[in-house]
């Protein structure tokens, strides 16, 4: 275990370098810190530190830097989630608060982590798969055709077309939007064919064709959309940090490509804490040089989706904790309103 000094001269060593981009000596770190001890002493924690893996010396400079396993410490010991100001807090508010629907919330929300934390913004859409049924809607637009309109607690709102077999009436109509809504709202997507299975055989010898169809593209709607979507903003950003990156920057160009690869750096949606993965603790070799913060949002206690955003190792962990877990809330919020 480290002693409270030698973390004290980690914490130091990463808010400088994550500061000012350069290499950081014992000098610059008892001139700006008041870690009450002389620099031969912070010279003998350095090489403690240097010896245990937790800060490298890239070239022949004084200098160190922090590694993967420094900046693990200083993220999982060390770094507390810095608050957001009253104006960032309000400017979240005022930017988010015109969105007009779940499209426009995911926009919106990648774009705000991405001027927020100046890193890359990864949003995935609420899985249906862990969404719930808000309403089934039925509009007959001819006698024999159909439009089933479905909206999902996250606010998702999908629409089919729907040929029936043969004409169904107004009053048919209404009594099958009743009694499947009746039936399926506020229950999970994967109860629903079992809740609905014996519905047509509620209804008149007439009319059961065309409530097995209804049924048939709603639970058609269901399945097709259980696919994971993503959205992605803020790669320019990642040219800025061209020397945080060795040799170039196109392997994490190609991997953020990916959207499989994405998916996995977000981890499991279910899981709403907070997570942090920094450098060669990301899987693809690609983004072995960044890190990725990550956390759940929903419009209850569970998670139906994760946001984050991915950048250099030399990042401003508070920061972009704080950034991301305030985001999260309020987009749990609206999907709670909406």
């Amino acid at each position: 275990m480290l002693s409270e000094r030698r973390l004290e001269v980690l914490r130091a060593i990463v808010q400088d370098y994550v500061g000012t981009e350069e290499p950081v000596g014992s000098k610059a770190l008892t001139e700006r810190h008041k870690l009450g001890v002389s620099p031969a002493t912070v010279r003998n924690d350095m090489a403690a530190l240097e010896d245990e893996g937790f800060i490298a010396q890239p070239h022949t400079s004084a200098g160190r830097i922090p590694t993967d396993k420094g900046y693990r410490l200083f993220v999982d010991k060390l770094a507390g989630v810095k608050p957001l100001s009253s104006p960032e807090r309000r400017a979240i508010q005022n930017f988010m608060d015109g969105a007009v629907d779940l499209d426009d919330v995911v926009a919106r929300t990648v774009r705000l982590l991405a001027q927020l934390t100046r890193q890359v913004a990864v949003v995935q859409y609420p899985s249906l798969t862990r969404s719930t049924v808000r309403h089934v809607e039925l509009l007959s637009l001819a006698p024999a055709r159909l439009m089933l309109v479905l909206i999902t607690d996250t606010g998702r709102v999908e629409q089919r077309m729907i040929d029936c077999p043969a004409p169904f009436g107004d009053t048919s109509l209404a009594d099958l939007r009743a009694r499947l809504n009746s039936r399926v709202v506020g229950r999970r997507f994967a109860d629903v064919p079992q809740l609905v299975q014996d519905l047509p055989e509620s209804f008149d010898k007439e009319d059961r064709g065309t409530v097995s169809t209804v049924l048939s593209t709603l639970l058609e709607t269901l399945v097709e959309e259980t696919e994971e979507r993503l959205m992605i903003g803020g790669t320019a950003n990642l040219t800025r940090f061209g020397h945080d990156f060795p040799l170039t920057i196109r392997p994490v160009l190609e991997a953020l490509e990916e959207q499989v690869v994405l998916l996995k750096l977000l981890g499991e949606a279910t899981d709403s804490g907070m997570t942090v993965r920094i450098g060669h603790e990301n899987a693809h070799e690609g983004l072995s040089s960044t890190s990725v913060v990550a956390v759940g949002y929903g419009s209850g206690d569970e998670a139906v989706a994760k946001l984050g955003v991915v950048g250099p190792t030399r990042m401003d962990y508070p920061g972009t904790m704080g950034a991301v877990r305030a985001v999260a809330r309020y987009v749990g919020q609206i999907l709670a309103e909406s």
